[in-house]
């Protein structure tokens, strides 16, 4: 699941919403709305994420909060390195193996120690 299809789905539930009708709704099938969710479909267009927006009625902060998890929730994400460091091509093979078998609690530290780094190299 990817972090737009988390919340999709904690906004469904709350506002005691089907999948069948959300899609209905939003004029995409429920099959595509179930695989956004299930993170097996890459992110959505600016103007799903809109209309998803407008559904569900939410504004300023939660809609920010939507497109930002919009923004990172494509779950075929690439790396390029190229030109790099050879650090960040290291960084993101060991990444790209072992991200699977990872723990919550340690991907929440790691988005965590990324965080703070980005924020120290003013990235």
């Amino acid at each position: 699941m990817t972090p737009l299809g988390a919340k999709i789905r904690e906004l469904r539930t709350k506002q005691g919403v089907s999948l069948k009708e959300m899609a209905a709704a939003l004029s995409v099938s429920s099959a595509y709305l179930s695989a956004l969710e299930h993170g097996k479909r890459g992110k959505p267009t600016w103007f799903l994420v809109q209309r998803i927006i407008a559904y569900f009625n939410v504004i300023w902060d939660e809609a920010e909060e939507i497109q930002r998890l919009a923004e990172l929730s494509d779950p075929r994400i690439t790396i390029d390195t190229a030109g790099m460091n050879p650090k960040a091509t290291e960084l993101a093979n060991q990444l790209a193996l072992k991200i699977g078998g990872l723990s919550d609690a340690s991907l929440e530290g790691l988005l965590h120690q990324l965080r703070v780094a980005a924020v120290k190299d003013d990235i």
